[in-house]
């Protein structure tokens, strides 16, 4: 890892830069994978699943057998662990609901709003080296406690054209029973457009490498909501003297082994505390399976040395972490003080792994400093609220000239005679 010390702050901007792996023609890939999704469906998809995951399918939906055998599978343990994060995160996203919200605004205005599920949503979960079946369960309970009509899940498959037994059983768990194999660009195109096989949904949710970050953004084009743009994982942390450098470490490195193109950074106002935890990170990632995936992400990683902790929470807030460990004496300070994190992780027993699987907090979080401006997944996530109003003759005699006026000082005519027609009516006793 880099080690900045004291970096002045019109600096900050330049030193707090994402690691970015810039493909060449992302975009045209895209635009031309679309395309022919759009108008040879699943033809299309089975061709790009035979390019990028190397295997010819000849069904992409999952079948009810292929989900049987994939339950029997997952070992005791692993069940049992499951379902103790699906009753934290159900218990958490449960009181996320809010009631109806009725008021009378003037007398004989009423107004009122209401939440309603949205209807179709699609789940995209990573497969890969790394098939994140944690995912299903921080996508499909909100999906099913939102109360959405059809939820379908994209996952690429493997190279035998099997998806990951977890992965299948998470989904179980959840009720969702469409399952497609299918990852990638050719997932969110088909989710976007739908196909013979791959229904249409009105937003697509969850993580992903550059290409599906960079199709779920495309994918807004034909009218289809996403969640939010959610790149590589980053996790920064904070300490000062009271960090335990070898559990700082572990941290670190627990993200950096998502993806080479993952970014860690510590943040402290202690030297002796940097220095520490350098030499954990040396020890710790040689006994990582993951170890050169954790190394490339080291290497765009870094330690900076701040001198006091005002300054340390201006930069933190300018960096806007997907995760934010607060490891500190003043924890208070930090945790009133932090305004733009996807989730925040205080003391030294809360690791960020904690979020990423049990907790009861979710994991879809914004990156690449869309914390500024971005909630992570939510309930609400899977909801839209809608507005009402109900308004009797005495409410329209009490705001109809205000709704005229301001229609006449517009400029609109129209507005302003369905207001006007409404009061000579009663004006004249109909």
């Amino acid at each position: 890892m880099k080690k900045i010390d004291n970096p002045i702050e019109k600096d900050w901007s330049l030193l707090l830069k994402r690691p970015v792996s810039k493909a060449a023609n992302i975009e045209e890939t895209i635009k031309g994978i679309f395309r022919e999704v759009e108008t040879k469906g699943d033809n299309a998809i089975k061709k790009y699943t035979a390019f990028f995951d190397g295997v010819t399918l000849n069904e992409l939906k999952v079948s009810k057998e292929e989900i049987d055998l994939a339950e029997q599978a997952v070992s005791k343990e692993l069940k049992k662990a499951m379902l103790q994060a699906k009753t934290n995160i159900e218990k958490f996203h449960a009181v996320q609901k809010t009631a109806k919200i009725e008021l009378e605004t003037t007398d004989g205005v009423i107004c009122w709003q209401e939440k309603k599920p949205i209807q179709k949503v699609g789940l995209y979960i990573p497969g890969g080296t790394a098939p994140l079946f944690s995912t299903v369960l921080m996508l499909g309970i909100p999906a099913q406690l939102a109360g959405c009509k059809q939820i379908i899940l994209c996952t690429p498959p493997d190279k035998s054209g099997k998806i990951n037994a977890a992965i299948l059983y998470a989904a179980r768990l959840c009720g969702i029973s469409e399952i497609f194999k299918v990852g990638g660009i050719p997932a969110i195109a088909g989710m976007t457009f739908g196909t013979e096989t791959l229904p249409k949904v009105y937003k697509i949710f969850g993580p992903g490498n550059q290409y599906v970050t960079a199709s779920k953004q495309f994918a807004t084009q034909f009218g289809v909501a996403i969640d939010m743009p959610a790149g590589p994982s980053e996790l920064l942390v904070f300490s000062d003297d009271s960090g335990n450098p070898e559990f700082i470490a572990a941290d670190l490195l627990s993200q950096a082994e998502h993806g080479s193109d993952s970014q860690v950074i510590l943040v402290s106002t202690s030297k002796k505390i940097i220095a520490a935890v350098e030499k954990q990170l040396v020890k710790q990632l040689q006994e990582l399976p993951r170890k050169e995936i954790a190394q490339k992400a080291i290497e765009n990683s870094k330690l900076i040395y701040i001198e006091d902790d005002e300054s340390a929470l201006r930069l933190i807030n300018e960096y806007a972490p997907e995760h934010f460990i607060i490891c500190s004496e003043k924890e208070k300070y930090f945790v009133n003080g932090i305004q733009n994190a996807g989730s925040v992780f205080i003391g030294n027993f809360t690791p960020e792994s904690a979020g990423d699987y049990a907790s009861g907090t979710n994991h879809t979080l914004p990156t690449n400093g869309f914390a500024k401006n971005y909630s992570g997944v939510n309930l609400d996530s899977f909801m839209k609220s809608m507005t009402f109003q109900k308004i009797s003759q005495k409410g329209i005699q009490n705001i109809g000239n205000t709704i005229a006026l301001m229609a006449d000082a517009e400029g609109l005519q129209a507005h302003k005679n369905a207001v006007t027609i409404r009061l000579k009516t009663l004006d004249n006793g109909n």
